[in-house]
């Protein structure tokens, strides 16, 4: 008997709705991005619903309307004091003591950290290390404990304190006192009244309103993520003008062309009716608002939903959360290929929109690669289109449709990833042969499902991979030309009804 290693190699769909979110938030790392799958994550990590945040209600709808899976990026602006800038992270010292603690994140939220320091170590440690101590921090506003037992302010110690807190705490840091370079191997003070460590006056600040440029400078730090679907980015100011929000999209458009993903544009707050919104998506010079990108998806009016904050009183928010949580519902039960609009496409936690259009306008605006939200009989409030901003008809784009561009993006990354075995294979018709065999295996797959047109699979999709995509010249590069094409599935947008009129009887 011989076990013979197969040729197959499986490759395996990415995600399709992972979803993006950045802005201001209450607390949480400036320093990058974040996972999370529950609200009752993002209270922990970045403090909850804040009247100052649109990206605080953006991720509440996201997953009412069925998102799971959110990342979390934190724009901090650095407020000004006199002439100096405020780094907002709370410090809190005492005089005989050459450290101070510092919380591990800007925000007002470090004033109700509490910090106890305690000597109950064990003695035959103590006689080894006379700087050790335990150290409870307590985030009196969320109720978060956090517990180090056996620190020390010896540098050359496993469990020396500032390594320890910063690989451990997601509430506290500790560093020298300005111009000192160590702790002194010092075993810090216990509590005792008031000589406890206190809290410095100024130092913990929520930041000022978010500039373009703020958020421009920060969406590097979503490169680290794996896989991104889908981007949002609500307004970070109050009453963001075109502006405002122009630079932010512009980065984030060559962002989202590079990662496979798709940005949801939101419409800006002097849109406030149909013919705004016409006029807007045209508009060129310093009035253009984005540009017209087949990774983008524009959506139109803003919604009106009940503010916790603020007695349960309407308030209008931007739509991108939600939209983005229909898009992973949509996702999860269809399909990546099934247009994220119809009547099933209901928005959630969402009592009204900022504009009612009607069918006409609906129609219109639709036209323009404008994505329209309705109020329709029985079925409430839902998303009625899928276009990218290529979407207008005088375009005639190839990605016309967002289910059809999202399918290719799928299809894209999910054989980049499932291919990568193929560096420094030799390139050989073995080679070709085996890729042909992986990827329609991957092809066949989604056609089963239904992702394509066609009722055969020769009419539905193909994989070339041979001496005629590769050539010899190619060969000699290092390069291996894999070519796959698929017949998408395209939306019904308009339905024709056509009625006659039989003049007589009609036979039976």
């Amino acid at each position: 008997m011989e076990e013979v290693p197969s040729s197959v190699r499986t490759i395996i769909g990415v995600g399709t709705s992972v979803t993006a979110f950045v802005g201001r938030a209450l607390k949480g790392s400036t320093e990058e991005a974040i996972a999370i799958r529950s609200f009752a994550d993002y209270e922990r990590l970045y403090g909850g619903l804040w009247t100052k945040s649109n990206m605080s209600y953006a991720v509440d709808q996201y997953l009412i309307n069925g998102g799971k899976d959110a990342v979390i990026l934190r724009v901090y602006h650095k407020c000004i004091s006199g002439e100096t800038e405020v780094e907002g992270k709370a410090v809190f010292s005492r005089t005989d003591f050459e450290g101070v603690f510092k919380a591990a994140n800007p925000g007002a939220w470090g004033k109700k950290l509490q910090i106890k320091i305690s000597h109950d170590v064990d003695a035959s440690l103590l006689s080894a290390d006379k700087t050790l101590f335990n150290l409870a921090v307590t985030d009196m506003g969320s109720g978060q404990v956090e517990t180090f037992l056996n620190a020390s302010t010896n540098p050359h110690s496993n469990r020396y304190v500032a390594t320890l807190l910063e690989q451990e705490s997601n509430l506290i840091r500790i560093s020298p006192k300005s111009g000192a370079t160590s702790f002194d191997n010092e075993q810090p003070p216990a509590d005792a009244g008031s000589t406890a460590f206190a809290l410095q006056d100024g130092t913990a600040s929520d930041g000022d309103e978010l500039t373009s440029a703020d958020v421009v400078n920060s969406l590097g730090k979503l490169e680290k993520v794996d896989l991104i679907n889908l981007l949002c980015i609500p307004s970070f100011k109050d009453n963001a003008s075109i502006a405002d929000r122009k630079a932010a999209y512009a980065e984030a458009l060559s962002y989202c062309k590079r990662k496979r993903a798709i940005l949801i544009v939101d419409p800006p707050e002097s849109w406030v009716d149909k013919d705004d919104a016409a006029n807007g998506i045209d508009a060129v010079g310093d009035e253009k608002y984005v540009e017209r990108r087949e990774n983008a998806a524009i959506y139109f009016p803003r919604i009106m939903a009940p503010d916790s904050l603020n007695g349960n009183r309407l308030r209008a928010f931007d739509p991108c959360g939600a939209v983005a949580g229909v898009i992973a519902r949509t996702d999860s039960q269809r399909g990546v290929w099934k247009a994220p609009a119809g009547m099933e496409a209901t928005l959630l936690g969402i009592a009204d929109l900022q504009v009612q259009l009607t069918d006409s306008e609906n129609g219109e605006l639709n036209t323009l690669g404008i994505n329209c939200l309705r109020l329709m009989p029985i079925a409430g409030l839902v998303v009625r289109g899928a276009r990218t901003m290529r979407g207008d008809d005088r375009l005639e784009d190839q990605w016309k449709y967002l289910p059809v561009r999202r399918t290719a993006l799928y299809i894209e990354e999910s054989l980049f990833r499932g291919t990568l075995w193929v560096v420094h294979e030799p390139n050989d018709e073995r080679l070709w042969a085996q890729i042909r065999l992986n990827v329609g295996a991957f092809m066949h797959n989604l056609f089963r499902q239904g992702a394509f047109q066609g009722t055969a699979p020769k009419d539905a999709y193909f994989v070339k991979c041979d001496k005629e995509t590769t050539t010899q010249y190619d060969i000699d590069r290092g390069i291996v030309n894999i070519v796959v094409g698929f017949a998408p599935l395209k939306p019904a947008e308009f339905v024709i009804i056509k009625i006659q009129q039989i003049a007589g009887e009609r036979a039976l």
